[in-house]
């Protein structure tokens, strides 16, 4: 972030990157408290994580509403604007990983009575704990303006596509089973399907942070592994 003569504007930018990481503080939170509420059927921390989805909302809607204003009042170019413009990408992924960490905590109330496969919870756990430390990673890339840190979480992101489909077959293989365990098994395909989701809102935070770094989009394909295309949980819609 470069320093310009007019102080007001290195603030307005400053204050931009505060509300980003509290945005992604929330959002990071989010995740880990839906995630150990499924995991111990605790409906009171599910329905606290998913009220606490408006702080998140709230945020984003202070963050477009700053940089549009920015960009009218101060009509920048170059670096500057790839700084607004990428708070303005950066705050809609983080919405969206909120929101699907809000279907997790809403899966958690579902099946909080519901008798199941624990060894399936465990595992979605592992995969939430993953998606966690590349949310942490990439925003720390982000403070740090670290292009490096930003594509290391970028090429992690077939670590959780395989482990999603690996999930998602052996809760196939519970439903053939017993038809009894379709409905618990469902909202945890589903709770596995959002983790797998955040994970790609992740890697486009860090194809963010390359941009706003390198000042040209990423050519690349992702390193994507999810062989599970075409399952009912691509189906589901979005949170909102």
């Amino acid at each position: 972030m470069t320093d310009h003569i007019v102080s007001s504007f290195d603030d307005e930018l400053k204050d931009l990157a505060v509300k980003i990481t509290r945005m992604g503080g929330y959002a990071e939170k989010s995740l880990i408290d839906a995630t150990y509420a499924l995991h111990r059927n605790d409906a009171d921390l599910a329905m606290r994580t998913i009220n606490a989805d408006e702080q998140i909302d709230q945020l984003e809607h202070e963050i477009e509403e700053q940089a549009i204003l920015m960009i009218a009042k101060r009509q920048p170019m170059a670096a500057d604007l790839r700084e607004i413009m990428a708070a303005i990408k950066l705050s809609a992924d983080l919405e969206r990983i909120g929101d699907l960490a809000k279907n997790i905590a809403k899966r958690a109330v579902a099946i909080q009575s519901q008798a199941g496969d624990k060894k399936v919870v465990l595992g979605i756990e592992y995969m939430s704990r993953i998606a966690s430390e590349q949310l942490k990673d990439v925003l720390d890339a982000f403070i740090q303006r670290d292009v490096h840190k930003a594509m290391r979480v970028w090429k992690r992101d077939s670590e959780i596509d395989a482990m999603y489909t690996s999930i998602f077959r052996e809760l196939l293989t519970y439903m053939m089973e017993d038809t009894r365990n379709i409905t618990y098994s469902t909202h945890l395909l589903f709770a596995a399907k959002n983790i797998e989701r955040i994970g790609d809102h992740a890697t486009n935070i860090a194809e963010t942070i390359y941009f706003l770094c390198e000042g040209e989009q990423l050519r690349e394909d992702r390193p994507k592994q999810d062989a599970s295309s075409f399952t009912p949980a691509d189906y589901e819609p979005e949170a909102g």
